[in-house]
């Protein structure tokens, strides 16, 4: 931008635009529609979600040759404890169902022992007892007959896991590495004509969440086929490190899965399964937690598996399949970096209509006003030419994404559009109110926290395409672009990535969410936290009143409220703000809330966002750039220079012809248009 442009070219992009009469029966129209989309959505089918989720199968998959003997002992020791154990995890609301295989070897007489599913603790335990720790030839084991029992199993509840304690690996040399004796070295020959391709897809259509606990190396080879069979259909898949094809493993996982933008994958998988070796070894006491956390883990899978099926308006059947295969990539992706700033190669030009929120913090107050109704959450609208690459950069099964740029503006940006019908204006409407009461959030945590546990979320502005290449009724998203390693820290059903429990940015959106249900009272909180770093997208709310954000498909509601407490741990962040609801307290039903709370600016420096609207970039007040020129205007260090280079000289259109400056990308920044008269004659509309 600049003042070498034609005079009359810069009046005509300065007259395109609605007036700001046109601009707010823009608003009004979608806040009219979003009245009656709210109205006419059906209630959310969160009832019973929490107790169907973790309500759960577990089955014990055992070694019982002579190697094994404490590890039996273990396992009968310790039942009882792990089944109220994960009963106190989920408060006393989940039903557990407990099933035994043992395994020996094709000599051994039983080869196989089986108990079915039961709720009766003591019979588990005296079944463990009948076990005999005894028999086995060869190092290689029946494993896969014992898999196929426990396939055979009366699988019920939603969420299922089988935890498989051995040391020793299957027959066949695909499945172990030893140089030691097979008696069954050839796949499918041993005396049942097994192979563990089948029956590893007949687990995953079952939808069991499978843990293996290493004790030796030997099964190493065996863990990894097991693992790459579930890394197919899902992101949920580990190696322990100890494992031989640990990097391996983690190689093929980080090349398949997390792209630039974070929420999309190039093979489509879910997270609805998981895959996990744990070590074992002869720590014997640590088998109750290995299998609480793995149960708690597969519970939170199961609950997004059931809400999407519930919200779909489907009855859930016993036996959900899942396909394990790879969905074909059906439009070529851009390979090649972002050219940002090569004339043209954002090759496509959009006129839109730009939907998106202010977030204008005035005090503690302006939290609480949020928070009460969604009219406090102020949305506006403006025309917007878009510049955006025809190619795509990634893809998820629902939406593509591309980079882009507005017209005024060099912040680099995202479109992102659906692949088929998509949201329409009132959803995104919900998902940017959303998105704007987390930012309201984040201004006061930031301002109690400091620095260095600081988050931010970006803000998402919704585009109705007036022309250019996209059919005029799907709505797209315009967000930052996101630049660097993307990591979800928590889900909206329990989920915590304990693999960055040390990292500083994920001990803050743990507190942060905690921090949200007690701000709130108990009325929302925020989950769902994934991004780059200290900047974050697409969270989820849920609300005790269910009538808040009732067009998100992520809130649900007061069971949301029972996932998370399920899972977290407070950390020091916690404890420094002096949060005191807590898990205990759902049981009871009598919440405790920090009563008092710091003055908006008078914590550790008062918080605002940058007034570009499609930046709104988190900074201190004290470090934000201002002018008289704007007063009540902060800006971050991107945006603050545009200010000066996009003003330009443009004739006032009353009276003698005469010129005025105008910065373009205050306006685009603004949602404004852009004034066609100088201040002094401007009409009392502005």
């Amino acid at each position: 931008m600049g003042e070498k442009r034609p005079l009359e070219e810069l009046e005509r992009k300065a007259k395109s635009g609605p007036s700001a009469a046109e601009a707010q029966l823009r608003v009004l129209g979608l806040k009219k529609d979003s009245v009656l989309a709210n109205r006419s959505a059906l209630p959310r089918r969160t009832a019973g979600l929490f107790k169907e989720a973790s309500s759960t199968d577990l089955l014990f998959l055992i070694d019982t040759t002579g190697s094994m003997a404490n590890y039996i002992e273990a396992a009968k020791t310790q039942i009882k404890s792990i089944v109220h154990d994960i009963k106190a995890t989920f408060f006393d609301e989940a039903s557990v169902r407990i099933s035994v295989v043992g395994y020996k070897d094709h000599h051994d007489k039983p080869n196989i022992q089986f108990l079915d599913f039961t709720n009766d603790v003591d019979e588990v335990h005296r079944f463990l007892s009948l076990l005999g720790a005894i028999g086995g030839d060869d190092l290689p084991e029946d494993v896969l007959g014992g898999i196929q029992q426990a396939l055979d199993a009366t699988w019920e509840h939603q969420t299922r896991c089988i935890i498989h304690i051995g040391d020793s690996p299957p027959h066949g040399r695909t499945l172990h590495d030893g140089s030691f004796y097979d008696m069954f070295p050839v796949p499918g020959k041993e005396p049942h004509g097994l192979t563990h391709e089948p029956l590893l897809s007949r687990m995953i259509e079952l939808n069991i969440n499978y843990a293996f606990l290493r004790i030796t190396k030997h099964t190493d080879r065996m863990a990894f086929a097991f693992f790459q069979a579930y890394a197919a259909i899902s992101l949920d898949c580990k190696l322990h490190p100890s494992n031989k094809y640990f990097r391996q493993a983690r190689n093929l996982s980080s090349a398949s899965h997390t792209l630039r933008d974070g929420s999309m994958s190039k093979r489509g998988a879910v997270s609805t399964l998981r895959f996990e070796e744990a070590e074992l070894g002869t720590t014997y006491s640590a088998l109750k937690q290995l299998v609480v956390n793995s149960v708690t883990s597969s519970a939170t899978r199961t609950a997004s598996r059931v809400f999407q099926s519930s919200t779909l308006g489907l009855k859930v059947p016993p036996v959900q399949k899942l396909s394990s295969k790879v969905p074909t990539i059906t439009e070529e992706l851009e390979t090649t970096p972002a050219q940002w700033n090569t004339p043209g190669w954002l090759d496509v030009t959009l006129t839109v209509e730009a939907y998106f929120t202010d977030v204008v913090m005035r005090g503690t107050r302006s939290l609480d006003d949020m928070m009460s109704h969604d009219d406090n959450i102020k949305i506006c609208t403006t025309d917007l030419t878009i510049h955006k690459r025809s190619r795509s950069f990634a893809h998820g099964s629902m939406r593509v994404a591309s980079y882009a740029r507005t017209a005024a503006s060099t912040n680099r940006l995202v479109v992102k559009s659906f692949k088929r019908d998509g949201k329409d204006l009132m959803h995104f409407a919900d998902d940017m109110r959303c998105q704007a009461l987390c930012k309201a959030f984040a201004l006061e945590f930031n301002a109690l926290v400091g620095k260095d546990h600081s988050i931010d979320f970006i803000v998402a502005a919704c585009l109705k395409p007036k022309s250019g290449k996209a059919p005029a009724d799907n709505c797209m998203a315009l967000e930052p672009f996101i630049e660097g390693k993307y990591v979800k820290y928590n889900s909206n059903s329990g989920w915590v990535n304990e693999e960055h429990s040390d990292n500083q940015n994920h001990q803050a959106a743990q507190a942060f969410s905690h921090f949200t249900f007690e701000r709130s009272k108990g009325r929302f909180l925020v989950s769902d936290l994934q991004g780059v770093g200290k900047v974050l997208t697409d969270p989820a709310i849920h609300t005790s009143d269910p009538e808040r954000f009732k067009l998100a498909d992520t809130n649900l509601g007061e069971s949301g409220f029972k996932f998370f407490f399920s899972t977290h741990k407070c950390n020091n962040i916690c404890r420094k703000l002096k949060l005191e609801s807590k898990a205990s307290m759902i049981v009871s039903g009598k919440y405790a809330f920090r009563k008092k709370w710091p003055v908006l600016g008078k914590a550790s420096g008062m918080m605002v966002c940058c007034s570009n609207k499609l930046c709104s970039r988190i900074v201190r007040a004290s470090k934000a750039n201002s002018s008289r020129k704007y007063p009540g205007y902060y800006w971050c260090n991107e945006c603050w220079p545009q200010l000066q280079k996009t003003k330009v000289k443009l004739a006032c259109g009353t009276g003698p012809r005469h010129e005025f400056g105008v910065s373009l990308f205050f306006y685009e920044s603004q949602g404004q248009i852009v004034p066609q008269r100088c201040p002094d004659h401007l009409p009392t509309e502005y």
